[in-house]
């Protein structure tokens, strides 16, 4: 039930699933600005202060060091002037309806993004000793004015456009040797429609077994029918005596709206009644319905069906799914202790202690810098990350999320999703102020241009410093205690799409290391309660909570001490040795050392025990002490890596190379940039990007390496996952950290640390050592300037591309 920029759906049924998904989908009518902020002005009590030192004025939560980035972003997406040049461009060497008029048999311009420079350019312009890469757009056409829709990409420019522009295939991008990929959503909304139809068709059954009935002029039905994701080919016999590949989809009916209750319900409302249809070809009046379930029994007709039912004999299930009150995610219940109380606040006493250069998107914090960078398809990436500034990473980003199903009925056990296909940068949305990051954080726009308009994402990007709660580094002799706080940089953001909503993170630590985490919120999607305890618990009296994977892919594009580098396991073995001085040979532990020479022992799970350590190693240096430097990978929070439960999907088919092992290790090239393409889900076992093929036994000794990496968990959900998942129990994370790679722990250059001298050598007295810091006392800090207004709130802007 994901929205995109591929499926159109008729009229009525388009509103309804917006009103009931709350989708991204923009009406056509641009809005040219975002509402202003509101900010009330009223007396401060004395609730609305607390102490701070006297270097601070009202203002200095928001003050902020600035900084000019000393290259410009080469990854930054396209402006909404260059995306209306490519638009008009492509309509002058296409025959292409304007997206706002175009419908299925339309040939349109779908999406307009940026193709990422080859890497070998990026560096020579970034250290200084060549051009600033060409920069050219990448545009995705779905062609529909004919029997057989396709979609392809073309690279578009270079940018600015001249007479001199051109336009190619990006089919270097692809496995399969073209980015032509037929569209089998192209006719989406009529199949929507058929399935309302065949709904509408045992309107009598329906009513008596669920309790409503569908009439064709229902605005707004109590039942909809939608079909599971991917779709399903099948093999038949044609009418010449060959054999014929069969468009198939399964559909569940859900009872989305109940009472008119406003929340977004749809995926936990399934009411238990399954229909199996072959769409194969692009006439309606050929489509036809080849079966229904009901209570665990197949019947191969509606007349079947029908005829079932009517039986005094017809076996019906005791129980119905009704959503109610239970499923709002509003306050409910005896409220906690002294919760009215204000929870505490993040607060910059002196100002901002990072730098961004909002317009190259560019950051500075300690010792490191980076670029931040935004696809409509995998959202926010970061590039060219520096530690006192060197690079030690290229790019870090998402590349897919993957969402896996399994159960009883045919629904279930046929639904997945490749998330970039609805775009998980499409439906990034403006975060909310003091919640999703805390108040006083920076915030960064993002833009995506799809479907013929410009959607500006306001403030959907924030960057914040926390502490860590939990001390960097402590020690306590019986003389002095010393302690360092953990002070990080935290870049975030968070896509919705459909019934989940992931929070990507980014956390940056004073020793060096970097977090990368995931976290996931949201209404499940669930499945009604009937002969399938096997793939669930029961959570309600008609409800089961479907038990499913999410597996998220990152690209880690690590370089230490230049582009050459290696991959090393470095584990703790059991042995029994020998030793002179002991006269028997004693079990104890070694560390053995062994590389990763090649793209086929690339294919790696996480250690058993946590015995191994993973490490990307310059062999070509040393460092004073003769050990190679490096950068260690290992898992972080929710038990780090995680990767299909059944990897051999069935569903998902060639479609998820990356997601069958923990991580891969390969050899960087300019064609292998993505593990996944968004049009892989609609034929995966026919997919443009195959990441398998990636695997082909190359050398990765001293090569630029490239680590793909898989977060995530399996889900099954309980009682506790009603209305909605919590984040506690739904993350993910894997961590980067200095090998060998600095002469000691960097974060002994912070200030924000004390060492605290006592006991009976100074004869009872204390001292006590800040080592320069700030002390934090004497004045009034407005309380009003750590809480944020939230009146503003817009969500997007829309423009039209044909708009200059």
């Amino acid at each position: 039930m994901r929205n995109s920029s591929l499926l159109r759906a008729s009229v009525p049924l388009l509103a309804l699933l917006i009103f009931i998904l709350s989708t991204t989908t923009d009406a056509r009518t641009p809005r040219s600005k975002i509402r202003p902020s509101f900010n009330p002005v009223r007396r401060e009590t004395p609730a609305d202060t607390f102490t701070t030192s006297p270097l601070t004025s009202p203002s200095a939560s928001q003050f902020s060091p600035t900084v000019r980035a000393p290259k410009d972003n080469i990854w930054a997406p396209l402006s909404h002037e260059e995306a209306t040049s490519v638009v008009e461009y492509l309509h002058r060497h296409f025959n292409l309806t304007q997206a706002e008029d175009a419908g299925p048999w339309d040939n349109e311009v779908n999406v307009v993004d940026l193709v990422p420079p080859n890497k070998t350019e990026a560096l020579s312009y970034l250290d200084g000793e060549g051009p600033k890469p060409l920069r050219w757009a990448k545009a995705s056409i779905s062609f529909g004015a004919t029997e057989t829709p396709y979609l392809q990409d073309f690279a578009v420019g270079p940018l600015p456009l001249t007479k001199k522009a051109t336009h190619w295939s990006l089919d270097y991008l692809t496995t399969s040797g073209t980015n032509r990929m037929k569209n089998s959503k192209a006719d989406a909304s009529m199949v929507l429609e058929f399935l309302q139809n065949a709904t509408i068709s045992i309107g009598d059954i329906t009513q008596d077994l669920l309790g409503h009935a569908v009439k064709a002029e229902d605005a707004y039905p109590e039942l909809v029918t939608w079909t599971q994701n991917p779709p399903l080919f099948e093999m038949k016999a044609g009418s010449h005596g060959t054999e014929e590949r069969r468009t198939i989809h399964w559909a569940s009916i859900f009872k989305p709206l109940s009472s008119g209750y406003p929340f977004d319900v749809a995926t936990i409302s399934p009411q238990g009644i399954f229909i199996k249809v072959d769409v194969t070809g692009r006439d309606p009046s050929k489509w036809t319905v080849d079966g229904w379930i009901y209570n665990d029994k197949y019947y191969n007709s509606t007349e079947s069906f029908r005829q079932a039912w009517k039986q005094p004999n017809f076996q019906k299930v005791a129980h119905r799914n009704t959503v109610g009150k239970w499923a709002s995610t509003d306050r409910a219940g005896k409220p906690f202790k002294y919760d009215e109380r204000v929870p505490p606040l993040t607060v910059y006493p002196e100002g901002k202690r990072y730098a961004v250069d909002f317009e190259r998107k560019y950051v500075e914090w300690g010792a490191f810098s980076f670029y931040l960078g935004f696809t409509r398809d995998a959202g926010l990436q970061l590039f060219d990350i520096r530690y006192n500034g060197e690079r030690i990473i290229y790019h870090i980003g998402l590349q897919e999320a993957v969402a896996q199903y399994a159960g009883e009925d045919p629904f279930m056990s046929n639904l997945a999703y490749l998330d970039s296909f609805f775009g998980l940068g499409s439906n990034t949305m403006e975060l909310v102020d003091g919640y999703d990051c805390p108040h006083g954080s920076t915030y960064l726009d993002s833009s995506v241009h799809e479907d013929g308009v410009s959607r500006t994402y306001p403030r959907s990007i924030c960057v914040f410093e926390q502490d860590g709660h939990l001390p960097l580094q402590r020690h306590t002799t019986g003389r002095y205690v010393e302690v360092t706080k953990n002070i990080q940089l935290v870049v975030r953001a968070v896509s919705t799409v459909s019934n989940y909503d992931y929070t990507w993170t980014y956390i940056f630590s004073m020793d060096g290391s970097i977090e990368v985490k995931v976290s996931a919120s949201g209404y499940i999607f669930a499945a009604f309660y009937a002969h399938n305890e096997e793939y669930g618990y029961r959570i309600r009296e008609g409800l089961s909570g479907s038990m499913h994977d999410h597996v998220l892919n990152f690209k880690v594009d690590i370089d230490v001490h230049g582009t050459k580098n290696t991959f090393a396991k470095h584990a703790a073995v059991a042995v029994n040795q020998s030793y002179p001085w002991s006269s028997h040979p004693r079990s104890t532990m070694k560390l053995d050392k062994t590389w990763i020479l090649n793209e086929d022992e690339g294919k790696l799970e996480w250690p058993r025990n946590g015995q191994t350590q993973y490490l990307v190693l310059n062999k070509d240096q040393t460092n004073p002490y003769g050990e190679h430097p490096g950068y260690r990978i290992m898992p972080g929070q929710g038990g780090g890596g995680h990767h299909l439960s059944s990897p051999r999907s069935e569903i998902l088919q060639n479609s998820v190379g990356f997601a069958r092992e923990h991580l891969y290790v390969t050899k960087a090239k300019d064609g292998e940039v993505w593990s996944s393409h968004p049009w892989n889900l609609l034929d995966p076992g026919r997919p443009v990007v195959d990441f398998g093929e990636y695997l082909d036994g190359e050398s990765l000794e001293q090569e630029d390496l490239v680590l793909w990496v898989n977060l995530g968990m399996t889900h099954i959900p309980h009682t506790g996952d009603l209305p909605t998942t919590v984040q506690t129990t739904s993350q993910s994370s894997f961590l980067l950290l200095p090998h060998n790679y600095l002469p000691r722990d960097p974060s002994r250059r912070t200030r924000q640390q004390v060492r605290i001298s006592y006991g009976a050598w100074l004869n009872g007295s204390t001292l006590v050592e800040r080592f320069g810091q700030h002390e934090v006392r004497g004045a009034a800090f407005p309380l009003r300037e750590a809480v944020g207004d939230l009146e503003g709130y817009g969500g997007k802007v829309v423009r039209l591309l044909e708009e200059s």
